[in-house]
């Protein structure tokens, strides 16, 4: 994977043009994963649930967006909850537009006001245990301000994985890292994209700029538990696997959620230059 070229590419990303873009949608394919409509492509998995079970209407659609809300809880007590789309990949460019409203949830913690995350590579939630917190994923950690301190968003954190912060570099451990981003305060809509490269490198971009990238991710480590050990193969290369949404106790608001599917130019660079060219210039119109 010529590396060089796709962190150039990245640095001109323009989250700004995103409405050009999505005029010509078509051209370059894009999927929208959530219809505005409804959750039949979705499959939800909260913790003390079985896998299908929607536990007090955690993930609903109102208003033609896919909302995560609480009002059915009296107690969030650790019931941390994904919606996953039902169709695994492998490389792609994912697009998501959020913003956090309202209230925590009752039983909450406090390292979880205003967090919500993009789960990539995931494990498919049939292979969750019913008492499992979060699947087997490389995160995508969605974060807002309270007004007044610095909280970078598109953050990395490894429920039950690791990654490579240099190509050649060791193996990273910790459970979260911190992106280069800005904060984001208040209920402002927020476009975060993740360009994901099966197993040999991941951007986490806003705003057209690259604001963090590792290498190799791969199954690892803790952060995750009550797990089928038979799942979780440490040392295993993610090269592909589920997308899911958070419920992890803070209301969150999703408008878009699409992917631009990348496999079928991953084995010819060419092809997927000319396709990465493309989306750069119809996002700088």
């Amino acid at each position: 994977m010529k590396t060089l070229f796709i962190i150039a590419f990245v640095a001109t990303l323009s989250t700004a043009a995103c409405t050009s873009a999505a005029k010509k949608a078509d051209q370059l394919e894009w999927i929208q994963l959530f219809n505005g409509k409804d959750l039949n492509d979705w499959t939800v998995k909260i913790a003390k649930h079985e896998v299908g079970e929607n536990y007090a209407n955690t993930f609903r659609v109102e208003d033609g967006l896919l909302k995560v809300r609480y009002d059915g809880y009296t107690d969030f007590d650790f019931q941390y909850g994904h919606i996953h789309y039902n169709t695994p990949f492998s490389a792609y460019l994912l697009r998501v537009e959020y913003r956090f409203v309202g209230e925590q949830a009752p039983g909450g913690e406090g390292w979880a006001w205003r967090n919500s995350g993009a789960m990539l590579h995931g494990q498919d939630p049939h292979s969750m245990l019913k008492d499992q917190d979060f699947p087997i994923s490389i995160e995508g950690q969605l974060l807002g301000g309270d007004g007044t301190h610095e909280r970078t968003t598109s953050n990395l954190c490894t429920p039950g994985t690791n990654v490579l912060m240099e190509v050649d570099g060791e193996l990273f451990t910790p459970h979260c890292t911190n992106s280069t981003s800005k904060t984001y305060h208040g209920d402002q809509w927020v476009t975060a994209e993740f360009l994901v490269l099966t197993d040999s490198v991941v951007h986490h971009i806003l705003e057209g700029d690259t604001v963090l990238t590792y290498y190799k991710p791969q199954i690892g480590g803790g952060s995750v538990s009550n797990y089928d050990p038979a799942v979780k193969v440490d040392g295993k290369p993610l090269k592909s696997g589920y997308i899911s949404l958070q419920s992890e106790s803070h209301p969150i608001d999703f408008r878009k959620v699409e992917l631009l599917d990348l496999a079928p130019y991953i084995q010819d660079q060419t092809k997927l230059q000319q396709v990465l060219k493309q989306l750069r210039n119809e996002q700088a119109e």
